[in-house]
């Protein structure tokens, strides 16, 4: 069996349980409870691993995500559960998508760690808030605004102190030195 694949399948499930178990600590506040409640979410600090690794990071939190979002459902804490799975899951991967690219084209890593919140702030206002807005009716607005709040609170905080625990010393180099070849 081919080491590099394993490691590579290995550091994805990891993320991803890592997503999944940060955001069931979470509890309630993960998920939301209504229309207008603001989610927040630990584990949306892991959003910002696909600038260091944009396969295994980009795979590692929407995999954490979509099992976050069903084990969530199951648990009786996120009741969109079935539908927050697969689009919730999209929203994730489409801004994943964008925080590679930003990682890709943006030298100044100041401006990278800057930029890089911004997909998933904006993407999961915009998907999440219509998800919101379609069961429960309340403004698209006011969902918008509640699911981009959350998410950028956790991504400008949690998620750049990850980022520069990462390039300290280029850890992430050595996290993700078999990975960052097949992205």
């Amino acid at each position: 069996m081919n080491t590099g694949k394993t490691k590579t399948l290995v550091q994805i499930s990891l993320i991803g349980a890592l997503y999944t178990v940060l955001t069931l600590v979470s509890g309630p506040l993960a998920f939301g409870t209504a229309a207008g409640t603001v989610q927040l979410r630990l584990s949306e600090a892991l959003t910002l691993l696909p600038l260091f690794s944009p396969f295994v990071g980009t795979w590692g939190v929407v995999f954490g995500c979509f099992l976050s979002n069903l084990v969530g459902f199951f648990m009786g804490t996120n009741v969109l559960g079935l539908l927050d799975a697969p689009i919730g899951t999209f929203a994730t991967l489409l801004a994943a998508l964008l925080t590679c690219l930003i990682g890709k084209k943006v030298q100044n890593r100041a401006a990278r760690y800057l930029l890089a919140p911004i997909p998933p702030v904006l993407l999961n206002g915009l998907i999440v808030g219509w998800e919101l807005t379609f069961v429960f009716g309340a403004p698209f607005a006011l969902n918008f605004f509640s699911v981009a709040v959350g998410e950028a609170a956790v991504c400008y905080t949690l998620g750049i102190l990850l980022c520069m625990a990462l390039s300290r010393n280029e850890l992430y180099k050595k996290l993700f030195a078999d990975c960052r070849k097949s992205a």
